[in-house]
C-alpha cells in the first residue's frame, strides 16, 4: 500500500465536500479507540516517561521535563500540545535568529543541527519519544492518534486557502507525513499527504498508519 510517490502531480487535490456528511460510525469508533488507546498507552508507558524525565533533569535540573506549545487544531482552534522538552530553556526566544537556516520549504521550520537541542533531546527526537506526551492531548480530545500534524499559529499565517484544507479535521500524533520520510518531505508534499488522508481516511487506513509508525520508532526515518 503506497500513498505518496514523491511527485507534485496532485497540486490541485482538494477535499471531497461530502466528507462531512458521511462516516459517522467511523468518527465515533475513532474517538472511542483514541480514548481507550491513549489511556492504556499512558499507563503502559509510564516507566518510560519516568526514565526520560530523569534523563532530562540530570542534563538540566533547572528546566522543566515537559514542554507545551500552542498549536492550531480542527478549524484552527488553538490548544496546548505537550511534548518532552528536547531543547534548552527559552529556546523559542532564539528561533528568530535561526529562521534563515530553515531546511524545509514552505510554512514550517526544521533544522537538522539545531543548536538549541540538548543531548537527551537529540536521542528522544530521533526515536520520536519526545512526542509521547501527546497521548494526553488524545485523551483530552484535541488530538487524535492519526491525523495531520498540528501547525503553529505563525505557520498558518503563511498558509494559502489550499493549505488550510488540512485543518478541517482533528490533528494527529502520527500520519502519512511521519511514515513517508518526515523531514525529507517538504511542506507542499506534506499538504498533499494530509489531503489524501482526509479524503481516504477510515479504520483500516488508520490501522495501517499506526502499524507503519511502530516501524518508524524501531527504525527512525530522518526524525530530528
Amino acid at each position: 500500500m503506497e500513498y505518496f510517490d514523491g511527485s507534485n502531480n496532485n497540486n490541485n487535490l482538494s477535499i471531497d465536500p461530502a466528507y462531512q456528511n458521511r462516516r459517522y460510525v467511523y468518527k465515533a469508533i475513532k474517538r472511542i479507540f483514541d480514548f481507550v488507546a491513549s489511556f492504556l498507552g499512558l499507563i503502559l508507558l509510564s516507566p518510560l516517561f519516568l526514565i526520560v524525565a530523569i534523563a532530562i533533569k540530570l542534563e538540566d535540573s533547572k528546566g522543566s521535563v515537559f514542554y507545551s506549545q500552542v498549536r492550531l487544531g480542527k478549524k484552527q482552534e488553538p490548544f496546548k500540545m505537550y511534548k518532552f522538552r528536547s531543547m534548552e530553556v527559552h529556546a523559542d526566544e532564539h528561533l528568530k535568529e535561526l529562521l534563515s537556516e530553515n531546511e524545509v520549504e514552505g510554512a514550517m521550520f526544521k533544522m537538522k543541527d539545531d543548536p538549541r537541542v540538548t543531548k537527551v533531546g537529540r536521542f528522544i527526537r530521533k526515536y520520536s519519544i519526545d512526542e509521547l506526551p501527546q497521548l494526553v492531548n488524545v485523551l483530552l480530545g484535541n488530538m487524535s492518534l492519526v491525523g495531520p500534524r498540528p501547525p503553529l499559529p505563525r505557520e498558518v499565517k503563511d498558509y494559502t486557502d489550499y493549505d488550510k484544507q488540512r485543518l478541517v479535521v482533528k490533528p494527529g500524533c502520527t500520519g502519512l507525513w511521519q511514515i513517508s520520510g518526515r523531514n525529507d518531505v517538504g511542506f507542499p508534499e506534506m499538504v498533499q499527504l494530509d489531503l489524501k488522508y482526509i479524503n481516504h481516511r477510515g479504520l483500516m487506513f488508520d490501522l495501517y498508519i499506526m502499524f507503519k509508525t511502530i516501524g518508524v520508532f524501531v527504525m527512525p526515518n530522518s526524525a530530528y
